[in-house]
């Protein structure tokens, strides 16, 4: 691989503060839009940053996530590249119609009709743990009052899990997302202890079929006529585990942290709630920290930006980084709660764009709803400078938000 700038970054790239962007982004972007970068693992990875090039690379469908390549780099220093190439990356198609056969089955649950369906449950959700962090009096730590559990609540009752197995699942699904917290070692028992529940849920579903979907999928056939085997099943739990949690549960707290780090902004949805919608849309545009983005393994030789990328390359397409870009947003570092259309990238785009956005923009919706009409007084109750960055996640995100009232 040969581009513009021949240095090799350490990635993912520091930021000056929580909230802010690297300003490396902005340099990349304009002189150097394919480079060189070095994973936690060491491995290098071609980064990405420019909106067109991002875009481009996440919609061609000739390219996946085949990690389990002896030539894809590895994502993190674990020995197996953790969560990257895992039993949930083996046991789910990564790629071609095999993919697409899976994405149609689970799909069928993931409309945004049935998402909008579920917006009473997740208000009463979110409601019920506004209430508790309000009896718990302030400060408080919103993202562990309400961001961290109200997602895994959220799809441990869309995949039938008993209430009592809440915390097991948050737990898993922590493990799962940190590059350097835990050890290989960690990481293994997790997965088979995660498996080894599934197998037994999966079961007991089979006989007992609920209102869930993992009932749905256990009964469903694709178009050829095809069960979803159980092995792929459990891998479909921990992938809707890690998609429907971690990240929406950080990104709730990384809202609410923008939105108060300038007071006007969350006034000004006091003052006009109907902005909500636009609101979320702009709040995952400006997000800076969003972890490392998406890969893509290239099976074949691909000129990208005037960069020649040879077969066998790892990409590292930077959506945080395409979502600052001047070229695709105007004012793209301003943040315009009001801003429509709003083309982001925060969920990818194209064949392995994210299943779940629909539910996670209802999520965001309805907790901000919430939050507005509940708590209008909410502040933060440190400086956002002294906001504290969660180290070692794939995702991204804050260790605590700390808010009063």
């Amino acid at each position: 691989m040969t581009t513009s700038d021949e240095r090799v970054l350490d990635y993912p790239i520091p930021a000056p503060g929580p909230l802010e962007p690297p300003a490396e982004w902005a340099r990349l972007r304009a002189g150097c839009p394919v480079s060189r970068a070095k994973l936690p693992s060491g491995d290098e990875v071609a980064l990405l940053t420019r909106y067109s090039d991002v875009k481009d690379v996440l919609a061609d469908q000739r390219f996946g996530r085949s990690l389990d390549d002896p030539d894809a780099a590895r994502i993190s220093d674990t020995e197996s590249g953790g969560l990257f190439n895992s039993e949930m990356s083996t046991a789910l198609p990564q790629s071609g119609e095999g993919h697409q056969r899976w994405r149609r089955l689970v799909n069928r649950w993931f409309t945004a009709k049935r998402m909008l369906a579920l917006r009473p449950e997740i208000e009463r959700m979110a409601e019920s743990l506004v209430d508790d962090m309000i009896a718990g009096g302030g400060p408080a730590d919103l993202k562990a009052a309400l961001g961290f559990p109200l997602p895994v609540w959220v799809i441990c009752d869309m995949l039938g899990v008993p209430t009592a197995d809440r915390d097991r699942f948050s737990r898993w699904s922590d493990t799962f997302l940190n590059l350097t917290r835990y050890s290989e070692q960690e990481f293994k028992a997790a997965e088979a202890d995660f498996f080894a529940y599934m197998a037994g849920h999966i079961a007991a579903k089979q006989q007992e079929p609920g209102d869930d979907l993992l009932s749905e999928l256990i009964a469903a056939t694709d178009s050829e006529g095809e069960r979803m085997p159980d092995r792929m099943l459990a891998a479909t739990g921990l992938g809707l585990l890690i998609a429907g949690h971690e990240t929406t549960a950080n990104m709730i707290g990384k809202m609410v942290a923008m939105l108060l780090s300038d007071r006007r902004r969350w006034e000004r949805l006091l003052a006009d709630p109907s902005l909500v919608r636009s609101a979320v849309e702009e709040v995952l545009r400006f997000d800076a920290n969003s972890g490392l983005g998406m890969v893509r393994f290239l099976n074949e030789d691909v000129e990208i930006a005037g960069t020649e990328l040879p077969r066998g390359t790892t990409v590292m397409c930077n959506m945080a980084a395409a979502n600052r870009d001047e070229t695709a947003f105007d004012g793209a570092d301003d943040m315009d709660l009001a801003r429509t259309p709003n083309p982001h990238l925060a969920f990818g785009t194209g064949a392995h764009s994210c299943l779940g956005q629909a539910l996670a923009r209802n999520e965001l919706q309805v907790t901000l709803e919430v939050l507005l009409r509940r708590l209008p007084s909410l502040e933060l109750a440190v400086p956002a400078a002294q906001l504290r960055p969660l180290e070692g996640l794939v995702v991204g995100g804050l260790r605590e938000v700390p808010v009063r009232w």
